[in-house]
């Protein structure tokens, strides 16, 4: 099939299947059950890198505490991020509520219906322009995320690796010339469905698909094999060291620069162990450097190993008293002393949440 050859007979014959099964087999889900295209918003984004059934809990309580765009918009920074807290990716929220100020400001509070101007929202691509703009105003956008891609490049043996950029382009043409008029919304979802329930990355279930007969890639029996991967790089590794320092009963927090990775959010100060620096060293120099304090004698309190996107690390935390030294924001955003059953109320990463759970458990006994 040559990139920009048309097979409108396959066309019509995928798509016809699709709305037929995703009529009879649609997955019940929350965000499906509200037609405000707010609500859709949220649910697109939230489920951009999280499975769905992480994300559901996450998007009932979203929606009670910032029920329309005007109460997101309305909302502090903070309070935005601790609703996000355990979801990950937190640029996701960041851009969310930049998203509700700017739609407030600039569309009066409605979101734009135009892709062009859903495109100009922070952290809104192409995907999750044309999920709003399909599902939320029933206008004929085609999507394209894993599942869809999954999908797509079985139903026609896409035989290249769908990462580069002839392939994505392919691949979005056919998103569109799949879609009957009128029909992208149930379309779009129908194969999202279908790649998250029976094209599956691995052991797709092509006796239970409704796609089984048209599919090129079953008829040549390479269904295991696409959509072809690229090798991946391996994840470098670094050792980190942070402290948790007490004064009087409370313990140090600071908060990450907005810009840039896990921005926004509280942490206990660290950083990156130095080549020839033990993790003791490091902490102490991170808290000079971070926050402007000295410690006395520090001891080994916790170790976490975590994963991110595209590197992994190793948490070295150590415990230690406050000696001398003014708190202050030397390189972080805000700096605090609060009491351990006060952290809570703070929006903190993953790998910090094991530090925190390690002093509840301490400080109740």
């Amino acid at each position: 099939m040559a990139a920009d050859d048309r097979h409108p007979q396959l066309d019509q014959q995928l798509a016809g299947k699709l709305l037929a099964w995703y009529r009879r087999c649609a997955r019940d889900l929350p965000w499906r059950r509200r037609s405000d295209a707010y609500a859709i918003w949220i649910a697109e984004v939230m489920l951009q890198q999280t499975r769905v059934e992480q994300a559901g809990p996450y998007y009932q309580r979203w929606l009670e505490r910032f029920p329309d765009i005007a109460a997101l918009a309305a909302a502090d920074l903070d309070e935005v991020l601790k609703a996000w807290e355990g979801l990950g990716y937190y640029a996701r929220a960041r851009n969310l509520h930049a998203a509700a100020r700017r739609i407030v400001e600039e569309f009066g509070g409605e979101l734009p219906r135009r892709v062009e101007d859903l495109l100009r929202l922070p952290g809104v691509g192409r995907y999750t322009a044309g999920a709003i703009a399909s599902i939320a105003f029933g206008l004929d956008e085609p999507v394209l995320d894993g599942n869809v891609t999954r999908v797509l490049a079985r139903a026609y043996r896409i035989r290249q690796a769908p990462t580069s950029v002839a392939v994505r382009k392919r691949l979005w043409k056919l998103a569109r010339w799949l879609i009957p008029p009128g029909r992208a919304s149930e379309l779009n979802q129908a194969m999202m469905d279908l790649g998250a329930t029976i094209c599956l990355p691995r052991r797709p279930r092509c006796d239970e698909c409704p796609l089984r007969r048209p599919c090129l890639a079953r008829a040549a029996g390479e269904q295991d094999k696409l959509p072809r991967k690229t090798p991946r790089k391996p994840s470098p590794h670094y050792d980190v060291a942070a402290a948790v320092v007490w004064n009087r009963g409370k313990v140090l927090i600071d908060l990450r620069p907005v810009d840039g990775l896990l921005g926004g959010l509280w942490e206990f100060p660290g950083g990156k162990v130095q080549p020839g620096e033990t993790s003791a060293d490091a902490a102490r120099r991170e808290l000079r450097e971070e926050v402007g304090v000295e410690v006395g004698p520090l001891r080994p309190l916790i170790t976490v190993r975590h994963a991110y996107t595209h590197f992994r690390i190793t948490m070295h935390v150590f415990e230690g008293r406050h000696r001398a030294g003014r708190a202050r924001p030397l390189v972080c955003q805000a700096v605090r002393w609060v009491h351990p059953d006060e952290l809570a109320q703070y929006a903190f990463p993953k790998a910090n949440q094991a530090i925190i759970a390690n002093l509840r458990e301490s400080h109740s006994r």
